[in-house]
């Protein structure tokens, strides 16, 4: 068992506050801190600490060792030999620890037969794999599940095309009339393509004469209905998206897409082919080991629309989330039917929990802070701060101890948590999924 530190992701769209305030820092991140990474991708691993140097080699001067570094040297003991023989000497998930200000970028991810025809096809293209216009970095899918430790924002997958008809219908923007007669006409994933392929491949100069319209119309429509109109939040969230990205054309193709509220404790699975934007909120992701994304528009990245329609599944799906299920008094597993990976959550109010496996695992402390004990070796993380549990190890327990560090996320608050002398913790538990 070996303490992980994350690389820190400092993209625009995230926040200066949300990280800095659960590690209990005093003030604000002097950058945004978008997303801090637990794993071992190519393009950005995790560190962990003490890790014993090959044969022949020196220890590193600030005891850190690259976690894919770890991995390469000792697949069978840090992975585990079912795990190798599934997904071969690599770790098959990623863990995140997201925080975003403002929303990302329209984006869906290839399954795992659209990113090995990508890769090779960009390879034999010869884009260098670091290029501002390569879409697929490695061969891998990249579904994902995302957990809310706050109030989280999104827009995931399209919305049933009869109640965007009605959503358009409502805010009475007569500019879009013609573009409603494509849902009208066929109301079916054809008819979301047509709509979305037609606005996506929209001159600018057509953008600009009527994406203002549309958000003039959702003013409209809240100062007539106010907060318990029927599509008041996909008005507002519009409204707010347009603000962030002034002239983008994915402003108009988000109002395809269901809008969602995760409540802290709450999950939603993103598949392949699902098009979503994240738009406010803190929340803990894992998915398959890639950095995949074809984007649609809401930022100034490489946006290629060819390829995004490829990849898009066009049927209309509800998004739903869910609370997981309990797998006993404290532990809850958000499942998917993704094999790489299996994410749970931790609640640690009182005694102590034990966990084990056959395979390697990362465990992210998100409130409180939380003691370990695993074959001899003792340390305490706080929230933002992981350990990397290889394969070898033997079970590990985890106790809350008093903390005066960072509140709690969506942990049950008992008197004191998140103040000094607060005992609840809460950790999230990563490992590989079922066979």
């Amino acid at each position: 068992m070996l303490v992980l530190d994350a690389v820190v992701r400092s993209y625009a769209w995230g926040s200066r506050t949300a990280l800095a305030r659960l590690r209990g820092d005093a003030g604000p991140s002097p950058h945004p801190e978008a997303e801090l990474w637990f794993g071992a991708h190519p393009a950005d691993s995790a560190y962990v600490h003490g890790a014993r140097p090959r044969d022949g080699e020196d220890a590193p001067a600030d005891g850190r060792s690259s976690l894919l570094d770890l991995i390469e040297s000792d697949p069978a003991g840090q992975l585990g030999a079912e795990v190798m023989a599934r997904f071969g000497p690599r770790l098959p998930f990623l863990l995140k620890l997201l925080a975003a200000e403002e929303p990302l970028s329209l984006q869906a991810h290839p399954s795992r037969d659209q990113a090995l025809e990508g890769f090779d096809r960009e390879e034999g293209a010869g884009i260098p794999i670091d290029s501002p216009i390569r879409n697929y970095r490695d061969r891998n899918h990249k579904p994902e599940v995302v957990v809310a430790l706050e109030r989280f924002d999104a827009l995931a997958g399209f919305r049933d095309p009869a109640r965007t008809v009605d959503l358009l219908g409502a805010i009475g923007v007569p500019e879009l009339d013609p573009h409603l007669g494509l849902l009208r006409g066929q109301p079916d994933e054809a008819g979301l393509r047509a709509l979305f392929t037609t606005w996506i491949t929209m001159p600018q100069a057509m953008v600009y004469r009527l994406l203002p319209k549309v958000l003039e119309g959702c003013v409209r429509y809240l100062a007539e209905h106010g907060n318990g109109g029927e599509f008041a939040a996909e008005a507002r969230s519009t409204l707010q998206i347009g603000e962030a990205y002034p002239g983008d054309v994915g402003v108009l193709s988000s109002m395809l897409l269901n809008r969602i509220t995760l409540e802290p404790g709450e999950a939603l699975y993103l598949p392949a082919g699902n098009l979503h934007a994240y738009l406010h909120g803190v929340g803990v992701e894992i998915m398959a080991n890639s950095d995949n994304v074809l984007r649609g528009g809401l930022t100034p990245k490489h946006v290629d629309v060819p390829e995004l329609l490829r990849v898009l599944d066009f049927h209309s799906v509800p998004a739903t989330p869910t609370e997981g299920v309990a797998t006993g008094a404290r532990e809850r597993v958000y499942l998917s039917d993704t094999p790489e990976f299996r994410l749970s959550s931790i609640d640690l109010h009182d005694g102590c929990v034990e966990i084990s496996g056959s395979g390697p695992e990362i465990l992210l402390c998100t409130g409180g802070a939380v003691e370990a004990h695993c074959d001899a070796v003792e340390t305490t993380i706080h929230a933002t701060q992981a350990l990397w549990v290889p394969a070898s190890s033997g079970p590990v327990t985890l106790t809350a101890v008093p903390h005066e560090r960072g509140p709690l996320a969506h942990v049950p608050q008992d008197p004191g948590a998140g103040a000094a002398g607060g005992t609840g913790a809460q950790v999230f538990r990563a490992r590989v999924g079922s066979a």
